[in-house]
């Protein structure tokens, strides 16, 4: 897959391309949908199945007293995620104040039919985009019967009743629902990042724990989770902690995984990736570390069973 760092690097070998624009954040199961369209228009019609999105998340830019504005995705992760569907090219598009002020006409002329002579956009049930968001559908099927491209917009997908989108799974994740976040993701939301040193109270108390420090910036609500890890290849089931450590009073928020049946090894530095599979319990305040050794044996058997299911591909 062709990854194009700016509109100025577009190829001039786009003969004719099939076109979604969007910031895909996730890569949710809608998203997928909607990609799988473009890989199948664009083989049809013998054209590149191309994937137009913004960085840094627009977001970030027009609204910055808004922050925290929490990513699911990596753009890293986004571009792996994106390659996996078969797309042939990403244009990422350098999001500034004053590319924001790009009218959708502007955009559709000379950038979707000069440069990369569309011929059909694929864009979601909500797509709108351009200054004052006014390429809608209604706009873009216009401009279609003026300069002859198609236009297809791809209904929302549900789960449950649930509308499929980065804002719900953000909902879900600040929740710790990451059953549910998985269901609309279509996989678990992952972290990643090296091993840090800790307190090493897990040490103390024989649960030795690695701690994260995720790459990311959306962590799941406070609480105690099932999980699968990774690291260097393999994955190992797992008892993950977000929280602060009540017990011991601390201040400082940690992510911190105790992985079942594996050898004590040095793993500082070295980088772990975990996948969020079952939330257990909310996070507690025990009287003394004895009596969160016991919840920890039962958070392990807990652990244990609702991973059965999904250490079979490990």
């Amino acid at each position: 897959m062709d990854v194009i760092r700016g509109l100025d690097k577009i190829p001039s070998k786009y003969e004719c391309s099939v076109v979604t624009i969007g910031n895909f954040d996730g890569i949710h199961l809608a998203h997928q949908g909607l990609l799988r369209k473009v890989v199948t228009e664009a083989a049809d019609r013998k054209c590149r199945g191309v994937v137009l999105t913004f960085e840094p998340h627009p977001q970030k830019v027009l609204h910055p007293e808004r922050r925290p504005f929490y990513l699911l995705t990596t753009l890293e992760e986004k571009l792996k995620l994106i390659e996996g569907l078969g797309i042939d090219a990403v244009i990422l598009i350098e999001f500034t104040p004053e590319f924001a002020k790009t009218s959708a006409e502007q955009f559709v002329r000379g950038i979707l039919w000069d440069r990369l002579h569309l011929e059909k956009l694929i864009i979601g049930h909500d797509t709108a985009f351009g200054n004052r968001k006014t390429g809608n559908e209604t706009f873009l099927r216009s401009m279609g019967e003026k300069l002859g491209f198609d236009v297809e917009a791809i209904e929302g997908v549900q789960v449950e009743g649930i509308l499929v989108s980065s804002t719900s799974i953000r909902h879900a994740l600040q929740e710790g629902d990451v059953r549910r976040a998985m269901q609309l993701l279509g996989r678990p939301y992952n972290l990643r990042g090296p091993v840090v040193k800790g307190y090493r109270r897990g040490s103390e108390i024989g649960v030795p724990t690695a701690n994260i420090a995720s790459e990311k910036e959306l962590i799941p609500a406070r609480g105690v989770y099932a999980v699968t890890a990774e690291m260097e290849g393999r994955r190992h089931p797992g008892v993950l902690n977000i929280g602060y450590s009540p017990t011991f009073g601390d201040n400082r928020l940690t992510v911190e995984v105790h992985l079942l049946d594996f050898p004590r090894e040095e793993l500082y530095g070295k980088p772990i990736e975990v996948f969020f599979i079952d939330r257990i319990r909310d996070e507690v305040k025990f009287e003394n570390p004895q009596q969160l050794v016991r919840q920890i044996e039962r958070d392990i058997e807990r652990a244990r069973e609702l991973l059965k299911p999904h250490l079979g591909a490990a």
